[in-house]
């Protein structure tokens, strides 16, 4: 069947020529991070911690906050493509110093560090201290740094950027899988949406992704509802909904002080919020066979 529109919506000749690698044609993948994580089966992990580190004292806290949960996966970005280039005492990203803060947090607590690479120059500070790499939305079609990353066969986690579609999606994702690393996450992390029923929030969380993504391709899918709604009452439900929608693994930003946050102080829930979401999460989860870790 010829596609009327072309570059929006995937074909049954897409699945075969235009991304053969994550194409549902293929079996199942399970990108293992662990002996005990892994996405893309029974286990839905979750990915945690501030929208930055900010600093020693702060993301210690949330480490201690992980341990109390049974949970490993931290949110460790100190490189941030904040919208725009102006910075301050209240505004800011760590950057490289940030490295030094990690080496800390792998010495003193047992995580694994998820964390944003932007250039394909960081690569190489990066790839001894960081355990997960994510290529951001704005990032999601820089296939140079796509292709680099991939090539330190470390799991990836490819975010869908906030104006393309699955098929763009899964079409990032082949300039990893060309590269012999199999071990890609895709992740839902809002759209641009007419309207998205707040004025402080820029996208709408696309929770029909999940399944169409599920139907499309092999590759594990994870949403990220913090960065999605941008509004902290929000992200307890729309975590909820993924979950419910066939997420295979949650992204959840969260603060010792939300809206003190160095960014994005909107979406981040504070520690006891967080706490009691993942309790409803591991609650849901049973229902669904799943375990939350």
């Amino acid at each position: 069947m010829d596609n009327k529109f072309p570059g929006k919506d995937i074909t049954d000749s897409d699945l075969k020529d235009k991304f053969p690698l994550s194409s549902s044609l293929n079996k199942k993948k399970i990108v293992k991070i662990d002996n005990n994580i892994s996405f893309g089966g029974d286990v839905v992990p979750i990915i945690s911690g501030p929208n930055g580190i900010e600093n020693k004292d702060l993301i210690f806290k949330c480490c201690e906050v992980l341990e109390k949960n049974n949970l490993k996966l931290l949110r460790g970005q100190i490189y941030k493509p904040l919208t725009f280039p102006y910075r301050s005492k209240k505004y800011y990203e760590v950057g490289d110093e940030g490295l030094k803060i990690l080496e800390e947090v792998k010495k003193n607590f047992d995580v694994l560090i998820v964390s944003e690479v932007m250039e394909t120059e960081k690569l190489e500070l990066m790839k001894d201290i960081v355990d997960v790499f994510q290529i951001g939305a704005r990032n999601m079609q820089n296939f140079p740094l796509i292709s680099k990353t991939a090539k330190l066969n470390k799991p990836i986690i490819l975010k869908r950027h906030f104006g393309c579609s699955i098929r763009d999606l899964l079409g990032s994702s082949e300039y990893a899988l060309i590269e012999k690393n199999e071990k890609v996450i895709l992740c839902e992390r809002g759209i641009s949406a007419p309207h998205t029923h707040k004025s402080t929030s820029r996208f709408m969380l696309d929770i029909q992704a999940i399944p169409a993504i599920k139907e499309y391709s092999c590759l594990p899918i994870i949403s990220d509802p913090s960065h999605a709604c941008f509004w902290h009452e929000w992200v307890e439900p729309l975590t909820l909904a993924s979950l419910a929608a066939g997420a295979e693994g949650l992204m959840i930003e969260f603060h010792p002080d939300p809206r003190e946050a160095a960014v994005d102080p909107l979406q981040a829930v504070n520690f006891d919020e967080f706490t009691n979401l993942v309790k409803k999460l591991r609650l849901i989860g049973s229902s669904l066979n799943k375990k939350i870790f």
